[in-house]
């Protein structure tokens, strides 16, 4: 078992750290997942919001049930933190921003890092108790759904590429849901990954899995795959490179969020999964059971 941060058959290195791309080399993606704190736990009092800017505790306080808050609070450290180790630079001092785009009604822009010392792009999701968090060198999206009801996926499928919702008409009824959460997945992962988020159509790019004798090809310039999540979760990334790229999944305990010397380094987050050439080797079976934190 490699020590945490090291990958097999390579150097050890930091855990999480987007590699600057170097030629001839595939492109590196580091993902994260975290399980955030119950909301009561003495785990969520010891979360280290100084390091958040005033308008991300704004929106913190925004949040109605105290669940959705202490997803919130501990997504955004958990990011600035793994933005601190990919940069050098304090987590309290980075400044998120969003990438420059012409004014548009409901179109959004990637968010990105201002002024960063390095390279560093990153994409962040959460959705009932499960966060993504990911970095690369380069442009990335990805995103963490709840595994949707039969009747959410009837209301939401028409929505889709006719080619993606084909597809999923001709699985049985009850492998809908859990086929609809990965495609959705892919699909938001790469929307993020575009800057553009749902204002673009869901319809419009096709990310199926080619079952359709009419199904297009994906979207060119880019890698979209899912990721283990879980039993009650799909989850998925983007990442814009036409080689397959070296994808290291980790888990982060909440105790890396902590504030004071309580706290654990990132270098204590144990990989969960490696993807190169392909296919993934786990070490962690997150189709079993819910992944640690």
């Amino acid at each position: 078992m490699p020590r945490p941060g090291a990958e097999p058959g390579g150097p050890p290195r930091e855990a999480g750290q987007p590699l600057i791309p170097v030629p001839g080399e595939p492109p590196r993606l580091s993902l994260w997942l975290l399980r955030p704190p119950p909301a009561d736990s003495p785990a969520a009092a010891r979360l280290a919001v100084r390091e958040l800017e005033a308008a991300e505790l704004r929106r913190a306080e925004l949040f109605v049930r105290p669940t959705d808050r202490v997803q919130y609070l501990s997504a955004h450290i958990a990011l600035r933190r793994i933005l601190s180790d990919a940069t050098g630079c304090p987590p309290e001092r980075l400044r998120l921003g969003r990438e420059p785009g012409p004014a548009r009604p409901h179109r959004t822009t990637r968010p990105v890092l201002l002024h960063p010392p390095l390279p560093v792009h990153f994409s962040l999701s959460h959705s009932h108790g499960l966060v993504l968090i990911g970095t690369a060198a380069t442009v990335v999206g990805v995103d963490v759904q709840r595994t949707p009801t039969p009747g959410a996926v009837e209301v939401c499928g028409p929505a889709l590429h006719p080619a993606e919702w084909r597809e999923l008409l001709a699985l049985p009824e009850a492998g809908r849901p859990d086929a609809f959460a990965q495609l959705w997945t892919r699909k938001e992962a790469f929307l993020k990954g575009l800057g553009t988020g749902l204002g673009r159509s869901p319809a419009l790019d096709y990310l199926g899995v080619g079952t359709d004798a009419d199904a297009p090809p994906g979207p060119p310039g880019w890698i979209v795959r899912n990721l283990p999540a879980g039993p009650h979760h799909a989850a998925a990334a983007a990442l814009a490179v036409p080689a397959e790229p070296i994808v290291t999944l980790r888990s982060l305990p909440a105790a890396c969020l902590f504030d004071g010397a309580a706290g654990l380094p990132l270098s204590a987050a144990p990989l969960l999964a490696l993807r190169r050439r392909g296919s993934w080797t786990l070490r962690w079976s997150l189709l079993e059971r819910d992944p640690p934190g």
